[in-house]
């Protein structure tokens, strides 16, 4: 591509992304650039179409087009007792703090389709609090939510989800969770009970509630600096008085205006607790 092309196409994507933002309020104008211009230059394949220009005209009149493309931006694979240490930290280091409050308000930033709601509600179970838990799972992307809210996953990926649930520290049988129905495997309507699936946008929408643990893992490192410092300043604004933040494993407090306001917890690296 010459430069003309390159700082034509850069032209055509600002104007994309604001068209999104302006038409439909989604805000992906602060995201990476390159992983913007990567999905967008996939979006703009599978479409059959020739220019970012043409997905902005299809986009703005062919609403489920709108919607495959932010299928394509959102980022909604994760994996059940994803990176098991994280749990087991979290099991030492934080569940002893939420066993003195008499409520606890969780929330999973991007959740996704709710791999990691569905393992923290487990969690809670197996230490006594699923009853006196109430989990805000948010996301932008309403498909996910809608797959997040039927807890239903491959059932293929039980045997990998079984062995990152006993490197978490699991007490039980992991089959205990859910049931077996022909390639699905279908998750025990109780553990979402307490879970409240709900949209919410990181990049345009405010603070709903007071927290006392926030997770939000490997959603930020698609964030340019500016957007990680606004989403930093909502989680700060939004966590009780001792609160915990946990982020993702690329993805640090350092480097933020936030950065004094806590102290690290545990060996994990990227859990955080609220200090000021």
């Amino acid at each position: 591509m010459s430069e003309t092309e390159n700082t034509l196409e850069k032209l055509e994507i600002r104007l994309l992304l604001d068209g999104i933002y302006e038409h439909y309020g989604y805000d992906f104008r602060d995201y990476a650039p390159e992983t913007l211009k990567r999905r967008i230059q996939n979006r703009v394949r599978n479409e059959n179409l020739t220019s970012v220009s043409g997905l902005l005209e299809k986009a703005l009149h062919d609403q489920d087009c709108f919607y495959r493309l932010v299928a394509d931006l959102s980022i909604t694979v994760s994996t059940m007792f994803r990176n098991p240490g994280l749990f087991v930290s979290f099991r030492n280091e934080i569940v002893p703090y939420l066993k003195t409050y008499p409520f606890i308000r969780i929330w999973h930033a991007g959740c996704g389709k709710g791999e990691e709601v569905y393992s923290m509600a487990i969690l809670l179970y197996e230490e006594g609090l699923h009853e006196r838990c109430r989990i805000y799972a948010t996301d932008m992307n309403q498909d996910a939510l809608k797959q997040a809210r039927q807890g239903i996953f491959p059932l293929k990926q039980m045997q990998e989800y079984t062995r990152n649930y006993q490197a978490a520290g699991g007490q039980n049988s992991f089959s205990e969770y859910y049931a077996a129905n022909y390639d699905n495997a279908i998750f025990h309507p109780w553990l979402r009970e307490n879970i409240l699936f709900s949209r919410h946008n990181l990049t345009i929408d405010g603070p709903f509630n007071e927290f006392n643990v926030i997770l939000c893992r490997n959603v930020m490192i698609y964030f340019n600096r500016e957007l990680q410092n606004r989403v930093h300043h909502l989680f700060y604004n939004s966590l009780a008085t001792i609160g915990f933040l946990i982020l993702g494993r690329s993805e640090t407090i350092k480097f933020t205006p936030y950065e004094t306001n806590y102290e690290a917890v545990g060996k994990h690296g990227n859990t955080y607790k609220k200090s000021r």
